[in-house]
């Protein structure tokens, strides 16, 4: 009896979860031009508005390079981080590990001001690299999460055994452990990437007019002028997404 109710609360939460894509998907392919239910008829029209405008695709791209950059970034600086919060007993680690997860708990609108701050004397503001380590930054506290699980899971011992067979820190890293914590380190990057698709404040902050990724391109048309494009735009963030947390299902599996 608990199991079922159970399972109903979980049935009912993703119905919840759903309803906005379920109203969001309809409405890119209605052939009228309004926000507006019953759907007066079938139409992709605002899919190819949307993969031949100007403005949207353009914004998809600068969305796919940036992320897919600022998820590098991210990984390779979080995975080597997760590893020194992991092998170092050293005083301090618990600070150390709030500071390298603060993107992630400190409101956005706050992290996006200080960058700009940071940014604009330094002459990043505006341009694709400081979108790029803006992101990378938010993208971090993911990946030393997600390594850090993988290495709960790895034995020290067969770093001492590596050492024994006379490998180096840097030998032991690439050849024992990295393989080990693969999945961990592939499926940090995905979330990395994930959280830089999504982010609209600090993008809003930083980039400039032609930084212009698809979240932002959504809420400047909501601001200007509200076309069904954007639920074109919307469906494509949702396929992305579900693509995202397949890969994400899949390397879990893998492990």
């Amino acid at each position: 009896m608990i199991r079922a109710a159970l399972m109903g609360f979980g049935l009912l939460v993703i119905g919840f979860l759903l309803a906005p894509m379920a109203v969001v998907l309809p409405l890119s392919v209605s052939a009228g031009s309004f926000l507006t239910y019953p759907l007066p008829g079938l139409s992709l029209r605002w899919y190819a508005d949307f993969f031949t405008s100007e403005f949207w695709l353009p914004a998809l791209w600068n969305s796919l390079v940036v992320g897919g950059a600022s998820a590098a970034v991210a990984t390779l600086l979080g995975t080597p981080a997760a590893f020194g919060l992991w092998r170092g007993g050293f005083p301090g680690r618990r600070i150390a590990m709030a500071v390298i997860l603060a993107p992630a708990v400190v409101p956005a609108i706050v992290v996006a001001v200080a960058l700009l701050l940071a940014f604009g004397p330094i002459g990043l503001a505006g341009s694709f690299a400081g979108l790029v380590i803006a992101h990378a930054m938010l993208g971090v506290p993911f990946v030393v999460i997600t390594v850090l699980a993988s290495l709960s899971r790895f034995d020290p011992a067969l770093l001492r055994a590596a050492s024994s067979c006379g490998a180096g820190p840097w030998l032991a890293f690439r050849r024992v452990t990295l393989p080990r914590i693969a999945p961990g380190v592939a499926a940090g990057a995905v979330f990395a990437f994930a959280t830089s698709l999504d982010e609209t404040v600090v993008v809003l902050f930083l980039a400039g007019p032609g930084q212009r990724t698809l979240p932002r391109q959504m809420f400047s048309g909501l601001n200007d002028q509200i076309s069904l494009t954007i639920m074109a735009a919307a469906t494509v963030m949702v396929v992305l997404s579900v693509l995202l947390l397949a890969a994400v299902a899949w390397l879990r599996r893998d492990r």
